[in-house]
C-alpha cells in the first residue's frame, strides 16, 4: 500500500451506510473524471488543471446520496485540527474533494454525517486493505435493471499493482452500479437476479428496465506515488474509467453518477503510458474484488 496516503472507514450502527476517507496529509496532486449522468460531488472544480490549487488533502467516498456530502465536513474538521490545508491568508483550508453514491434503499434511512466522516479519519492507516462490506461499500448494490428487489450486493474493492522503478498504483472503488459485473474473461459474475438468468444488457436491449434514476453510481479513487502534473492526474482519472467499462455492463448510464478521483504523491518518476495502462487494470480488479463472494 502506498505510504503517503491513509485510508479509513466508518459505518453507521446498523451498517446500512458508510464512508471511506483517503487522506493525503502532505498533499497530493489531484485529478477527477465524472462520466455518469447523475453525479453527486464536492470540490471537483478545484482539481481541474486550469484552477490554482495544486494539491488536495483528502478524497471522501460516501453513501447517503447528496445527504452524505456532509461527511466531508467532518474530514475538514479533522484536517483543520491537524493544521493541514491550503494556506489562505492567515488560515489553512483543507482541500477535501468527494463523491457520493445512493444506498438509502438498502436499509433504514440514514447517511454518513459529519461525525462519521471524522471517525473515518481517526481510523485511517497507511496499510488498510479492508474491502467488501466496509465504508462506502456497506450499502452498495448492483444489477438494478429490474429494481432493488432483483439486485445483488455490491461493496468496496481495493487493488494494487507495482510497475517499474518502485511505482505503485492503487484503486479504491465503491461498487454501486446499475449494470452487472464481469470478470477478466468477460464472464458475468454478479448483478441482476433474473428468474430466467438474463443479464442487464439483454434486458435493456429488450426494452425492459426499472426506473432507477439517481439511485446507483460507482465511485472511487486512484492513488499513486508517481510524479504527475495536475493535467496528468486528470488524464489518469479519465483513462481509469476504461476499467469501469471492462468490469461493468452497462456502465456510465443516465442512472449512474460514476466518478473517479486520482491522487499522486510525486515520489517516483514514471512512464505515463505505463501508469495509465496499469490504472485500467487496477480499477477493473478492484471492482471485481469489491463484490462479496457467495
Amino acid at each position: 500500500m502506498i505510504e503517503k496516503f491513509l485510508i479509513g472507514h466508518a459505518e453507521n450502527e446498523g451498517k446500512d451506510t458508510g464512508v471511506t476517507v483517503i487522506l493525503a496529509p502532505e498533499g497530493a496532486v489531484g485529478g477527477v473524471s465524472v462520466r455518469g449522468a447523475a453525479p453527486g460531488t464536492r470540490e471537483t472544480d478545484l482539481l481541474r488543471p486550469m484552477n490554482s490549487v495544486q494539491h488536495a488533502n483528502a478524497v471522501v467516498l460516501s453513501g447517503g446520496s447528496a445527504f452524505g456530502l456532509e461527511a466531508s465536513c467532518g474530514v475538514m474538521d479533522y484536517l483543520r485540527e491537524k493544521n493541514i490545508g491550503y494556506q489562505a491568508g492567515k488560515h489553512r483550508v483543507p482541500i477535501v474533494a468527494g463523491a457520493v453514491l445512493f444506498d438509502m434503499d438498502y436499509g433504514k434511512f440514514d447517511f454518513p454525517d459529519k461525525q462519521l466522516g471524522y471517525r473515518a479519519c481517526e481510523a485511517a492507516t497507511c496499510d488498510n486493505s479492508q474491502q467488501g462490506n466496509v465504508g462506502a461499500g456497506v450499502g452498495a448494490t448492483i444489477g438494478k435493471v429490474m429494481g432493488p428487489d432483483f439486485a445483488s450486493k455490491g461493496g468496496l474493492g481495493i487493488s494494487t499493482i507495482q510497475i517499474d522503478n518502485g511505482v505503485e498504483i492503487t484503486a479504491i472503488i465503491a461498487v454501486n452500479a446499475f449494470g452487472d459485473i464481469y470478470n477478466e474473461k468477460n464472464q458475468w459474475i454478479a448483478g441482476v437476479r433474473h428468474p430466467e438468468g438474463k443479464n442487464a444488457k439483454e434486458l435493456l436491449l429488450e426494452g425492459t428496465h426499472h426506473d432507477m434514476s439517481g439511485q446507483n453510481t460507482t465511485i472511487g479513487c486512484i492513488l499513486t506515488n508517481a510524479l504527475l502534473t495536475k493535467e496528468q492526474a486528470n488524464k489518469l482519472a479519465d483513462i481509469a474509467h476504461d476499467g469501469f467499462a471492462l468490469a461493468i455492463n452497462p456502465v456510465h448510464t443516465e442512472f449512474d453518477g460514476d466518478t473517479l478521483f486520482a491522487l499522486a504523491s510525486g515520489e517516483k518518476e514514471c512512464s505515463f503510458l505505463s501508469l495509465s495502462t496499469a490504472c485500467v487494470e487496477v480499477v477493473r480488479k478492484a471492482i471485481v474484488q469489491g463484490i462479496p463472494k457467495t
